[in-house]
């Protein structure tokens, strides 16, 4: 970001400092690099397995697995017990990213509701459901 060596140390300045100098967010120095073209780094450390050969990994367990769908936990689950080892959120974002993820059930409908939701009393207080005897 900065060309300037600092004198104290003969290292360039650090993001945080220019940014805190010039008086603007690191986001808008983030945005600005990705709408130049380059392509924005992922945070965080660089995992052990590229996210090829984790996505190669992960479809091996969904075709070994008995059942039709796998959540992305039971994925991870899995890549730990073989050895694999990676973050639950990366294996979500892989599995997401190549429609791997397990389809969700629908709930089934509950029937008609008692009331469409407005209730007025005609008086305060006054109790409005069914009494018992």
């Amino acid at each position: 970001m900065s060309r300037a060596d600092s004198p104290s140390c003969n290292k360039p300045y650090g993001l945080v400092r220019v940014c805190k100098v010039w008086g603007f967010p690191r986001s808008t120095f983030y945005r600005q690099r990705s709408a130049s073209g380059k392509p924005p780094k992922r945070p965080g450390p660089k995992g052990f397995h590229s996210d090829e050969e984790l996505l190669a990994h992960i479809r091996q367990v969904l075709l070994e697995s008995p059942f039709t769908g796998e959540g992305y936990r039971k994925v991870w689950a899995q890549l730990r017990f073989r050895g694999i080892r990676t973050s639950k959120e990366r294996t979500l974002r892989i599995m997401r990213e190549n429609n791997l993820s397990a389809l969700k059930r629908m709930g089934r409908p509950h029937g008609p509701k008692a009331h469409d939701g407005t209730i007025k009393t005609q008086q305060v207080d006054e109790m409005w459901g069914d009494v018992l005897p």
